[in-house]
């Protein structure tokens, strides 16, 4: 009761001195804070500084799974590592030139229907007030109308100004990127050993807990990106195939986005969703063709949800999906795209720095009742 009394009693900043003073002389700790500080300021000071070798890096520490797979049929490491990058650029490459030019041509052919579209549109909202009379007025529709070609209007002309300020550094910067970062990812699964090795010199040799972090979210976040890796593949590919069997337009491009939409839990198959119905009405109308392709859609998310996503993530910590959506936005707005794919394992790097700490202090509390 006495302790309890003083702590009562004692000033907040004290409070906080003692829990500095007795949180960070434990080295665990401190190593793990330096490390989790280091990777911060570097991601977000230097981060579009280097974007190739970041970018480089995780897509070695996702290939090094494979790596280590081939090592099992006793190859050498460098035979293994040779065998993977050439997949990899054959894989690559293969996007490159077999589904991004398809896709562009997509994108360009959607482009110049978009007027028509908004013209159909209009049509049919213009239908509106003699169907509905009593709940929608022309002046309504009107102000609609307007409303929605001043906002279109305003987003192409800011998309033609980017893409004129972007595009001569958009290009060279694509050609660093083709150049460097192959190379570095070739080195970075060549030289896996000596590049950590150096790293781990700066850090004391006590590092219990940034271990005991680092093996949880090392499991984690390799099932997590492999099996998202697969979804996108599955589900885009599957979309394409049942698009193109339909005969919807702009199959490739609407394909790409579904698979696409998978990085995004919850949020992202809703709002991709929107343009591929307003594609499908655009096409057919309320036919039965409309229909059908809802239904498919429908089918495939559905597979998605309750199929894939068990299957191929039934390893990973399961968070809660308010963390998820939390996790979305807070690093979505840090680091943009990659902050949204990598939202999942990034909260479950929070979430084990959240158990091992406590742990930690159980734990010494363990080994002094032990000594006492």
């Amino acid at each position: 009761m006495s302790n309890d009394s003083n702590k009562m009693h004692k000033d907040p900043m004290t409070l906080v001195a003692d829990w500095f003073r007795r949180t960070f002389s434990d080295p665990q700790v401190l190593a793990l804070t330096l490390a989790l500080l280091f990777i911060f300021a570097v991601i977000m000071f230097m981060g579009d500084m280097l974007a190739p070798v970041l970018a480089s890096a995780v897509i070695a520490y996702l290939l090094e799974g494979i790596v280590v797979w081939l090592q099992r049929f006793h190859l050498p490491r460098l035979v293994s590592v040779v065998i993977v990058f050439v997949a990899f650029i054959v894989f690559v490459s293969a996007i490159m030139f077999g589904l991004l030019p398809q896709v562009s041509v997509q994108l360009t052919q959607f482009m110049q229907q978009v007027p028509s579209m908004l013209g159909k549109g209009q049509e049919s909202l213009m239908r509106l007030p003699a169907m509905y009379p009593e709940l929608i007025t022309p002046d309504q529709i009107t102000t609609i109308i307007s409303t929605i070609k001043t906002e279109i209007g305003t987003l192409g002309q800011q998309a033609i100004l980017s893409l004129s300020l972007s595009s001569v550094v958009g290009l060279i910067t694509l050609m660093v990127y083709f150049i460097l970062v192959p190379l570095l990812v070739f080195f970075f699964l060549k030289d896996k050993t000596k590049i950590i090795g150096w790293f781990m010199q700066f850090f004391p040799e006590d590092r219990g807990i940034a271990d005991e972090v680092w093996n949880e979210l090392d499991e984690q976040i390799s099932n997590y990106v492999r099996g998202k890796f697969w979804e996108i593949l599955i589900i885009g590919s599957a979309s394409f195939v049942a698009f193109s069997i339909l005969g919807l337009n702009y199959a490739a491009l609407l394909a790409v986005l579904v698979g696409l939409s998978v990085i995004i839990p919850y949020i992202g198959a809703t709002v991709v969703t929107i343009p591929v119905m307003a594609v499908a009405w655009f096409q057919w109308g309320w036919s039965s063709d409309f229909i059908y392709l809802g239904i498919t859609y429908l089918v495939i998310q559905a597979i998605d949800g309750n199929v894939l996503v068990p299957l191929l993530f039934s390893e990973v910590v399961n968070l809660h999906p308010v963390a998820i959506i939390v996790a979305i936005l807070v690093f979505g707005g840090l680091w943009g795209f990659w902050g949204i794919f990598f939202a999942i394992p990034l909260g479950t790097l929070v979430k084990a720095v959240l158990t091992a700490w406590p742990r930690a202090h159980k734990r010494e509390q363990r080994e002094a009742l032990q000594e006492s």
